[in-house]
């Protein structure tokens, strides 16, 4: 089958490939892959700015139908649709991390897509217990967006601690800040999205899912803009979802005092910010790394409820062999949620 391949350490080193279809052991289950999701990781895993194990299949946003089940395994059959939770792999699972559902910090965890064999393919094997059934009105397309969606579902709701009445600011208009914005819409969330130039597109979708008010800040003064936006007050809370160290300063300057902040998009390299802003506002500092297990549940119960829909996140649908096309409308900002097929 075809896929695509980190085949070396270094930046590049990324093609498609023809390789072994994965077999189905008697404790798994095998996918056959509708869609995969092009993520930020994987721009750093092609740069070799996040963690990776070559020679290894990227992709870990997916969703697929179950094709073979092992023998081992109950409750799941062949033409079940569902998702994926790539990230727990490979966990030790006897950590206190594991125990408690925090699998990310699992010193011997490795995820799929970087760690191992990812998504980028036609096929996965995986273990029950990493696949989440979605319901049948759920597209494909909307349930490869279940590993995304999931980290930001722990940003804003379980984290941030966002309440009615707040006012936020999402600096960072790409797929995971759009994310974020469904959820705060959803929860009545008065939300500001910032992006910069190049982000027309994404600015525009943030209008439409409900975002109170855009700032591009190439145009607009974006600490003039939010004070004037809150009166003189700063924002209540802010989610920077870009990972640039400019956006990392405007968010600490826009918060008001004892406000709350968390970081959600990957920097990928050292930064330099004001952590005098913290101290003298008496800020609260998060970072917000993937999701646990009880994320997933949760995100299966908004799933099941209806109320939000992601489809219209989706912007482009390519197969894996334009992955340099996928890969530069990502880093472009050219583009919203872009996914990718499995071709023979």
């Amino acid at each position: 089958m075809k896929a695509l391949v980190k085949f070396a350490s270094g930046n590049g080193n990324v093609e498609v490939r023809d390789v072994p279809e994965p077999w189905c052991g008697k404790d798994q289950i095998k996918l056959q892959i509708g869609f995969c999701g092009v993520c930020g990781t994987d721009i750093h895993v092609l740069r070799d700015t996040f963690p990776n194990y070559p020679p290894v299949i990227l992709g870990h946003e997916f969703a697929g139908t179950v094709v073979e089940v092992g023998a081992n395994v109950k409750g799941i059959s062949p033409g079940d649709r569902g998702a994926g939770l790539g990230a727990t792999a490979v966990t030790c699972g006897q950590c206190r991390h594991c125990l408690s559902g925090h699998f990310i910090f699992c010193s011997r965890r490795r995820g799929m897509g970087h760690g191992v064999n990812g998504a980028f393919a036609r096929y996965v094997v995986i273990r029950p217990d990493q696949f989440y059934r979605v319901p049948e009105w759920l597209t494909m397309e909307e349930a490869s967006l279940s590993e995304p969606f999931a980290a930001a579902i722990q940003a804003v709701t379980e984290l941030t601690e966002v309440r009615l009445g707040d006012t936020a600011l999402i600096s960072g208009p790409g797929p995971m800040g759009l994310l974020c914005l469904k959820l705060m819409a959803a929860e009545g969330i008065k939300t500001i999205v910032a992006g910069t130039a190049g982000d027309d597109l994404r600015l525009q979708a943030a209008k439409q899912l409900g975002a109170f008010a855009t700032i591009n800040v190439s145009e607009q003064n974006l600490l003039e803009t939010v004070f004037e936006l809150t009166h003189g007050v700063g924002v209540d809370v802010a989610l920077e979802c870009a990972g640039q160290e400019q956006s990392v300063r405007a968010c600490l300057g826009a918060v008001r005092a004892m406000g709350r902040y968390t970081q959600v998009g990957i920097c990928g390299r050292d930064i330099q910010f004001p952590m005098d802003q913290v101290f003298y506002k008496q800020l609260c500092l998060k970072g917000s790394v993937c999701y646990t297990t009880s994320t997933w549940a949760r995100m299966m119960n908004i799933f099941a409820q209806g109320k939000i829909r992601l489809g219209d996140l989706v912007s482009t649908k390519l197969g894996i062999s334009d992955w340099q096309r996928a890969f530069s409308l990502s880093t472009d900002h050219a583009a919203l949620k872009i996914l990718m097929y499995p071709e023979n």
